[in-house]
C-alpha cells in the first residue's frame, strides 16, 4: 500500500524515496536516491513487513541530494522515531544551536528535517516524565512545544515504535496534510478502522480510503477519540 501511495505521489519529488514499516516493534527501513520504482525492488519489498509504516519521496528544499538526507529519518530515542517531513523551516540557525547546545544531540546532515525530528524527540523525552498522563496527551504536548519553536511551513508524519503514528503541520496550515479512514479487513460494520495520512488526497484514492478532513493534529485526535 505504501508503494502504491508513493507511486502516485512521485510528482512531489524525484530525487529520493524511502519507506519504513513496524513489525512487532522491529523497524524495517529502505531508502535511496532515485524513483520509487527503482528504490523498491521485489527483494526489498519482501523485507518490508509490518502493519504500520510511513513513506516519503524527496526533492531537496534544504541540505543536499545526499542519500543520507533521504527520508524517513530515524532516531532511536525515545521509543525509536521515524520521521517524514515536507516543508521549510525559516529559523534553522536558532534550532541548530538549541539541538546542539541545549539538547546535546548530534546533527548529521544539513537537512532542516533532522532539526525538526530532534526537536520533536527531545520534547517527547521531556514529556515522558509526566507518566501519569497517557501517551497520546504527551505526544500532542510535544508537538505543541515544537510549534512554539519551529517557524516556517511544514507538515510531518512520525512513526513512534510501539506507540503509533502522529501527523501534524505548522500552525498556519501552509503545508497540506490529509487524513483518511476505511473499514479494517473483516470489520465491514465500521467497528474497527484503518487510518492513513498523506500530503495529497490522491495518495488515498488507490487504497480505498475515504477522505476525512484537512486539519491540525489536535483536531484529528479529538475527532478520532
Amino acid at each position: 500500500m505504501l508503494f502504491d501511495a508513493l507511486t502516485v505521489l512521485q510528482h512531489r519529488g524525484q530525487d529520493a524515496a524511502g519507506m519504513v514499516v513496524a513489525d512487532r516493534e522491529r523497524l524495517h527501513l529502505r531508502k535511496d536516491n532515485g524513483l520509487v520504482k527503482d528504490v523498491f525492488l521485489q527483494h526489498h519489498m519482501v523485507e518490508l513487513r509490518g502493519n504500520a509504516g510511513i513513506g516519503h519521496v524527496r526533492y531537496p528544499t534544504a541540505g543536499s541530494s545526499s542519500c543520507a538526507e533521504a527520508q524517513p529519518l530515524y532516531t532511536n530515542y525515545p521509543h525509536g522515531i521515524c520521521f517524514a517531513h515536507n516543508g521549510n523551516l525559516t529559523n534553522t540557525d536558532e534550532l541548530y544551536e538549541i539541538v546542539k547546545t541545549q539538547f546535546n544531540r548530534h546533527v548529521n546532515t544539513d537537512s532542516d528535517s533532522e532539526l525538526l525530528m530532534n526537536m520533536f524527540a527531545e520534547n517527547l523525552i521531556a514529556e515522558k516524565e509526566n507518566e501519569q498522563e497517557d501517551v497520546s496527551k504527551r505526544i500532542f504536548e510535544s508537538v505543541s512545544k515544537l510549534m512554539d519553536k519551529c517557524k516556517g511551513g511544514y507538515a510531518a508524519i512520525c512513526l513512534i515504535n510501539g506507540v503509533g503514528l502522529v501527523g501534524f503541520r505548522d500552525p498556519n496550515g501552509i503545508r497540506p496534510l490529509v487524513v483518511g479512514s476505511r473499514n479494517s479487513k473483516g470489520y465491514a460494520d465500521g467497528s474497527k478502522l484503518d487510518y492513513a495520512l498523506a500530503s495529497e488526497s490522491v495518495a488515498l484514492d488507490p487504497l480505498n480510503f475515504n477522505l476525512m478532513r484537512y486539519c491540525h493534529c489536535k483536531r484529528v485526535y479529538n475527532k478520532l477519540k
